[in-house]
């Protein structure tokens, strides 16, 4: 009986069951849409904030814990979306095999941008991403054998164990998704490779001095930034059913990076809320009052806002505003000393 509460405690700090039950609650979600309490627009807006937020995920561990930066998000999430669409729908290869193959090419052509990361850094490193980006959106519009075009790839939903599956399923696939990247990022950045990741970020110098290989991790980082990028452009594609070159645009970048800078660096669950404050709020809040809503584009300008106010007063996002509020509700809680305590450590007698 005595190892039930310590058990329990356990559990409840273990930040891999927060993962499991935060999924679990946005499981609820197409439920709630199903049952008529929730429009099925707003779970789509929220099926795509999910799906850009597991994007956010792959750029925070690029930028946040390694100190590199990429404008290439768009490039290769369009990049996973054709290929899914290709070998499901072109090649007939199935749901399984189309994730595969978003996952592990945009991850090669990704360990080829850490090779071309040695040789140039900061400003000029974002530079060469945007560049590879722009080569890639050229193809989407170019190369109609593969992404038809300007025209757009149309595509369907996945049949899973031989069962047809519909938009709920496909939200909770992508749920799911969100929950494995949290776990993985988790394991990442509080193992080896974050600590090398961490002494990367701070100094090249000092971690080569230390013995850390800057470039398998400069590899191992954008590998797996353009692997979640690619994973969430497939499971764009299997939501919306569709894809067009024109959305895989350098704005789409900036929208990512603005993710990460509003939620926090360095912070998983600031990831998810900074991509619900980037791209959900302008849709389900700000385009529905009564001024703002009516001026287009208007809603967006509340992204570069918020950058704006992020870097100049809260360089560590919403998470540095959370922990300033929970340093400040545990000193609240901390009892007063007695008087006697604090005459003691005055010397007063």
């Amino acid at each position: 009986m005595s190892d039930a509460p310590t058990t329990a405690a356990r559990l409840a700090r273990n930040p891999h069951v927060g993962f499991v039950v935060f999924g679990a609650l946005l499981m609820l979600l197409p439920v709630l849409a199903s049952s008529g309490l929730l429009m099925t627009s707003t779970l789509m807006t929220l099926g795509f904030t999910l799906i850009y937020a597991i994007v956010a995920m792959g750029l925070n561990l690029l930028l946040g814990y390694s100190g590199l930066i990429s404008l290439g998000t768009a490039g290769f999430m369009g990049l996973g979306a054709y290929l899914a669409a290709y070998v499901q729908d072109d090649l007939g290869l199935g749901f399984w095999v189309a994730v595969l193959a978003a996952l592990v090419i945009p991850t090669v052509i990704g360990v080829l941008v850490g090779v071309v990361s040695l040789r140039v850094r900061s400003i000029y490193l974002a530079i060469a991403t945007l560049t590879i980006s722009e080569i890639l959106l050229k193809t989407f519009e170019q190369a109609e054998w593969f992404t038809h075009g300007t025209a757009g790839k149309q595509s369907r939903y996945p049949v899973l164990f031989g069962v047809q599956a519909d938009r709920a399923v496909v939200f909770l696939i992508i749920v799911v998704a969100l929950v494995l990247v949290m776990m993985l990022t988790h394991n990442i950045v509080h193992g080896q490779l974050g600590r090398a990741l961490h002494a990367m970020r701070a100094s090249e110098v000092a971690a080569q001095a230390m013995g850390v290989n800057v470039l398998k991790y400069k590899l191992f980082a954008f590998a797996v930034a353009t692997m979640y990028a690619g994973l969430a452009g497939a499971l764009y594609l299997f939501f919306l059913k569709s894809s067009y070159p024109s959305t895989w645009n350098l704005f789409l970048s900036l929208n990512v990076v603005a993710m990460v800078v509003v939620g926090g660096l360095r912070s998983i669950y600031g990831t998810v809320v900074g991509a619900f404050v980037i791209f959900a709020v302008p849709e389900l809040v700000l385009k529905r009052l009564p001024v703002i809503g009516d001026v287009s584009g208007l809603p967006y300008i509340f992204s570069g806002v918020l950058i704006i106010v992020a870097i100049m007063f809260f360089p560590q996002g919403l998470r540095g505003l959370w922990d300033i509020g929970r340093g400040l509700l545990a000193r609240r809680r901390r009892p007063a000393e007695p008087v006697e305590t604090v005459r003691d450590e005055v010397g007063v007698r």
